[in-house]
């Protein structure tokens, strides 16, 4: 057991992840509506378009700039007091950003700051995260942990975006924002209560731990391979399903159709990461690797089929496939990585996520104009399966399972 850890009980339930689960399914409730309350508060307060895309980008590029920070500071620090602390920030980002729909004469300054503080948050965030399950469970409750989470993500998903337009609706943005506010403070009440580990009480400077983290993420090289692997996925599949998924299904059929999609998928989603609670695969990368080729079918479906029931059953396969690859990958990174440099190498393999989305946006759409939709999203398909099958041939990869020795 490394150095300042806590002694778990052997149920899951039983100890401190019973307060960071409710934390953050309370945290998702919230952050699950924000795009939705910033994007139609904007839109109501100017209706423009542009301020809406500005104060969102402003919202994203932080996240990116300081993410790596974020991860030295969540191996220097006890996690549990940096997700109690930005919660607290959330908590008063989003009041602010409520006071500033209220006021008359809206601020597109005041706005960005403060959804460019608001992004701030989630550069320190995400790496804790990412870090602190192993911290509160035994090791054989890990993919039970991660599955449990990845439930409270997908049912915040189906359910907060819609009560979120429903509230901006019926009482505007201004208070959708403020009820955000309040269940932020409701989960850093819940991280409050999680146990501190000890950390080094002499950190290493800051580009000396930046450089540490790197060296640990080069070298395992199944961590980095299936890191530049997920990368290209992203290039591949966010922009094509985002931006030319609605163009393909409208011109088909018709845009509430796209709607009712996305409803689909999420409820796959849900249903799938129910099901990764009771499953385990002896050899995970393998396994979800596999399983992760399934989220190229609705890109196939759309791209080579005009059938709705097919695309529709497209949708609920690849939500499990999506589901096994993103749990399995967590769970082998959370037992398989030093737990002392986890959350620097989380937070470069984030930063390569992250930064492959914009990307995939900002290309699909000449792509799209140079070769049309439907073969583009076919060849990306094709290109997403390729992804999961070349980190096959890396030995090291093939040789992660759960019974191999973490490294600590």
């Amino acid at each position: 057991m490394a150095s300042g850890d806590q002694v778990r009980p052997e149920s899951l339930w039983s100890g401190a992840f019973r307060w960071f689960f409710t934390g953050r399914a309370v945290d998702l409730a919230g952050s699950s509506m924000t795009p939705v309350a910033i994007a139609l508060g904007v839109l109501q307060a100017t209706g423009s378009a542009s301020t809406v895309g500005i104060v969102m980008a402003a919202n994203v590029v932080p996240t990116l700039i300081l993410m790596l920070l974020g991860g030295v500071l969540a191996d220097r620090s006890a996690r549990g007091r940096i997700l109690t602390i930005t919660a607290l920030v959330s908590a008063a980002t989003h009041a602010a950003m409520a006071a500033v729909l209220f006021t008359p004469g809206f601020s597109l300054a005041a706005m960005s700051l403060l959804a460019a503080g608001s992004g701030m948050v989630g550069a320190f965030n995400n790496p804790a995260l990412r870090g602190i399950v192993p911290e509160l469970v035994a090791e054989e409750h890990i993919q039970r942990a991660n599955a449990s989470l990845a439930t409270a993500r997908n049912a915040a998903r189906i359910g907060g975006p819609a009560l979120a337009g429903l509230l901006v609706a019926g009482a505007g943005g201004g208070w959708t924002l403020l009820l955000d506010a309040t269940s932020f403070l409701a989960a850093a009440f819940c991280f409050s209560r999680l146990p501190t580990t000890s950390r080094p009480s002499a950190p290493a400077p800051l580009l000396r731990d930046l450089v540490e983290g790197w060296a640990t993420f080069c070298a395992l090289r199944w961590v980095w391979t299936l890191s530049l692997a997920y990368t290209l996925i992203n290039l591949m599949l966010v922009g094509p399903w985002q931006i030319l998924g609605p163009v393909i299904v409208s011109g088909q059929h018709s845009v509430g159709l796209w709607g009712v999609l996305l409803s689909v998928r999420a409820v796959g989603l849900l249903a799938a990461s129910t099901l990764m609670m009771k499953l385990r695969f002896s050899n995970p990368l393998v396994a979800g690797l596999l399983l992760g080729s399934l989220a190229a079918l609705p890109l196939f479906a759309l791209g080579t089929s005009e059938s709705v029931p097919i695309l529709f059953a497209a949708v609920l396969i690849s939500a499990f496939g999506i589901t096994a690859s993103g749990i399995t990958y967590e769970m082998t990174l959370q037992t398989h990585v030093p737990r002392a440099h986890l959350s620097r190498v989380a937070s470069y393999d984030d930063l390569l996520a992250f930064a492959a989305v914009p990307l995939s946006q900002v290309l699909v759409g000449p792509a799209s104009a140079a070769f049309r939709p439907r073969p583009v999203v076919t060849a990306c398909a094709v290109g997403i399966v390729v992804m999961h099958l070349v980190p096959l041939l890396v030995r090291e990869v093939r040789t992660v399972t759960r019974s191999s020795p973490p490294r600590s």
